[in-house]
């Protein structure tokens, strides 16, 4: 099936959604069209999505797992499991993330992720995240503080020639020795330069995106708050236009007003929806492993023993319905979930639905519950 039409949708436009149809031949979208005039189409195959919401397929760059399995875990199995849960979610791309943990482990990881690249059975990889080890350990959250150092341009080195191409962001704290000069040197490679799980002063954190950090790791969570007479990293980064944040959107991370307050900060251009999932993403409640910690899941809360949030169990279609529920509306929360952070990634044909785009789309319903999904227009996920 060379072409395809897909006729019958809702697309976002300027205003409400409004039905229309898609083209797509290879793998690409050839032609967009409102209404549901097909004169205009031949195609090999037609798929009727009955008057249901079409999005671009979300991409979250910040995800650590997903049914029972950790990509740090040392196997390409978890790698490919945590790629079939997302495209249950409407997520047909992703960051593969790291926490800290021992140089080896790492290159272990990235080893793995370099392996399955290319040849994911669901959603494609867009690369890695590394977040951390290069971390404060004031602010460090559920990050095990037994591997947390201070930035090391030789053991990034490493890194990089064991990733190549694959090492599109790290999250590290600019404040400790070496930060800055860690941030240029990511900078000159093309890799994004991200922050948090940083005590970093509102001084320090214009410094550090003075020096090439221009992005903001889950915003608000593992770094100093603000405060009327210490502003922080978080108004460091309100203030800079270029710096765009990232969001967990699951009722547990951030207040709705607080949510509300990033979009009006940042704006939908700026604005990034994540999972920063473990791998209790699919599973629920329970105890799990993660980060050579014990995280105990109750009523979808992931915590340490101490009470310390442990990343997340939301999936993208669930904080895509959360965020729209704070009073966002439609159009901006897709966007934060699709367009953005494929611009973050510098990804042209990711995260629209316009012609020469790829073909990765999701279906859904009103309760925003993925009906299928779609890979370089391959419907690899469909609901029962």
């Amino acid at each position: 099936m060379d072409t395809i039409l897909i006729r019958n949708v809702r697309l976002i436009g300027n205003d409400e959604p409004s039905l229309g149809c898609v083209l797509i031949r290879h793998g690409k979208l050839v032609s967009v069209q409102s209404g549901d005039d097909l004169s205009v189409f031949a195609a090999d195959c037609e798929i009727d999505g009955n008057g249901h919401l079409l999005i671009p397929g979300m991409i979250d760059v910040h995800i650590h797992g997903a049914d029972g399995f950790d990509m740090m875990d040392g196997t390409i199995e978890s790698i490919e499991a945590v790629s079939k849960a997302c495209v249950r979610t409407g997520c047909t791309s992703f960051l593969a993330t790291s926490v800290s943990s021992s140089l080896e482990d790492l290159l272990k990881m990235i080893a793995n992720v370099k392996e399955l690249s290319g040849k994911e059975p669901g959603a494609r990889i867009l690369g890695l995240h590394i977040e951390g080890p290069y971390l404060n350990v004031k602010r460090k959250g559920m990050q095990n503080e037994c591997y947390l150092r201070h930035p090391d341009l030789e053991e990034m080195k490493k890194l990089i020639n064991k990733s190549g191409s694959l090492l599109r962001m790290v999250t590290l704290a600019p404040e400790l020795p070496g930060g800055l000069e860690m941030i240029r040197f990511l900078r000159d490679k093309g890799i994004i330069a991200a922050i948090a799980h940083s005590d970093a002063t509102y001084e320090e954190a214009k410094q550090a995106f003075a020096n090439g950090a221009t992005h903001v790791t889950h915003c608000f969570n593992g770094m100093r708050p603000i405060h009327h007479r210490d502003p922080g990293l978080v108004l460091a980064a309100f203030e800079e236009s270029s710096v765009s944040v990232q969001a967990i959107v699951d009722d547990v991370h951030l207040h709705p007003a607080i949510v509300r307050l990033l979009y009006r900060e940042k704006g939908p251009e700026k604005m990034v929806l994540i999972t920063d999932a473990l791998q209790a993403m699919g599973l629920g409640d329970g105890t799990y492993l993660f980060g050579g910690h014990e995280v105990r899941v109750i009523d979808g809360v992931a915590k340490l023993g101490d009470g310390t949030l442990a990343s997340s169990t939301v999936t993208m279609n669930e904080a895509l319905e959360k965020t729209i529920q704070t009073g966002i509306p439609l159009r901006d929360a897709v966007r934060m979930a699709t367009l953005t952070p494929a611009n973050v990634l510098g990804l042209e044909h990711k995260g629209r639905i316009e012609p020469g785009a790829d073909a990765d789309l999701v279906l859904m319903n009103d309760r925003f519950e993925v009906l299928w999904t779609m890979v370089n227009g391959k419907i690899i996920y469909r609901r029962a």
